[in-house]
C-alpha cells in the first residue's frame, strides 16, 4: 500500500486559470481543517512556482530521508500540519525550475511514493494551473488511493470562469469527483468597517457550479489580513476570527468535512 496508506481522504486542489489564489485556499484549507481537530498534510505540485513553503513561514527548512523515504516538514510538535513542496529541494529560494516534462512527472510520482506521511485525516495537493502533464502525473500516481476529489478554484470575472470550465470538463475527463467550486477574490473587505464592495464583477463561480451540476462550497473575500498572513507565514484561521474571510473559509471546511462520507466510493 505505501506510504499513501495512512492517508483517509485526498483532495486535489484544481484551476484551469494561474493567478485564481490556489495556494491561497490550499493553504487556508488545511488550516482549518487542523482547527477542526484533523491531521493534515499539503503536497505541493506546483514545481515551477512552489508557494507553500513561504505561506506557512517554512522557507529555508530542509527535508530529510528516514526508513521509509522523505520525512515532510512538519510545522509543530504534534505534527498536525506536514509539507512536501519542490521548494524544499532547491539549494536558493530563486531558483527556477527548469526541466521538462518526463523530470517534473517523475518528481511528482516521488513525492506521492516516497514521502512518509504517516497518519493522516486529509492530504491536500495543490496543483500548477492548467490541464497538463503534472496534472495527469499526478492524477495517475493517485488513483490507486481514490482521491476524494478536487475542489476547483475560481474568480469572479468571466475570463477565469471560461478557463475553469475547462478544468471541470477535464475532471470529467479523468473521472475525477469535483467536490465543489470555490470563487476566491469575492469583493474586497474592508480592514476598517468590515464591509465587502465587489471589485471585480460577482457570482460567477456560483454560475458556474449551477451550470456544471456540482455544490457551490462558498466565495471567499479578499482581505489584506489574509495577504499579510499568506506573506508573513502566519496562521489567519487563529489570528483573525471575527473577519468575514475567516466565517467564509472554516464554512468551506465544514461543507468539506460534513460531505466527506457522502463522496466516499
Amino acid at each position: 500500500p505505501g506510504n499513501l496508506a495512512g492517508i483517509r481522504h485526498i483532495i486535489l486542489v484544481l484551476s484551469g486559470k494561474g493567478g485564481v489564489g490556489k495556494s491561497t485556499i490550499s493553504t487556508e484549507l488545511a488550516l482549518a481543517l487542523r482547527h477542526a481537530g484533523k491531521k493534515v498534510g499539503i503536497l505541493d505540485v506546483d514545481l515551477c512556482g512552489p508557494s507553500i513553503p513561504r505561506m506557512f513561514g517554512a522557507q529555508g527548512r530542509a527535508v530529510h530521508q528516514c526508513d521509509r523515504g522523505w520525512a515532510p516538514v512538519f510545522l509543530d510538535r504534534e505534527q498536525s500540519i506536514s509539507l512536501m513542496s519542490v521548494g524544499f529541494l532547491l539549494e536558493k529560494p530563486d531558483e527556477a525550475v527548469v526541466w521538462r516534462g518526463p523530470k517534473k512527472n517523475a518528481l511528482i510520482k516521488q513525492f506521492v511514493s516516497d514521502v512518509a506521511w504517516g497518519e493522516l485525516d486529509y492530504l491536500v495537493v495543490d496543483t500548477p494551473p492548467g490541464t497538463s502533464d503534472e496534472h495527469m502525473a499526478a492524477i495517475e500516481a493517485l488513483r490507486a488511493y481514490q482521491p476524494l476529489g478536487a475542489l476547483v478554484v475560481t474568480t469572479p470575472q468571466a475570463v477565469s470562469v471560461g478557463d475553469v470550465r475547462r478544468e471541470l470538463t477535464f475532471c470529467r475527463k479523468t473521472g475525477l469527483r469535483v467536490m465543489g467550486v470555490v470563487e476566491n477574490m469575492s469583493g474586497f473587505t474592508c480592514p476598517h468597517c468590515t464591509e465587502c464592495t465587489s471589485v471585480f464583477s460577482r457570482g460567477g463561480g456560483e454560475e458556474l457550479a449551477r451550470l456544471a451540476g456540482v455544490p457551490f462550497l462558498g466565495s471567499v473575500p479578499l482581505d489584506p489580513e489574509l495577504m499579510r498572513s499568506l506573506e508573513e507565514g502566519h496562521d489567519f484561521i487563529r489570528e483573525f476570527p471575527g473577519s468575514p474571510t475567516f466565517t467564509a473559509l472554516t464554512s468551506i471546511a465544514r461543507k468539506i468535512l460534513d460531505a466527506t462520507p457522502a463522496c466516499l466510493p
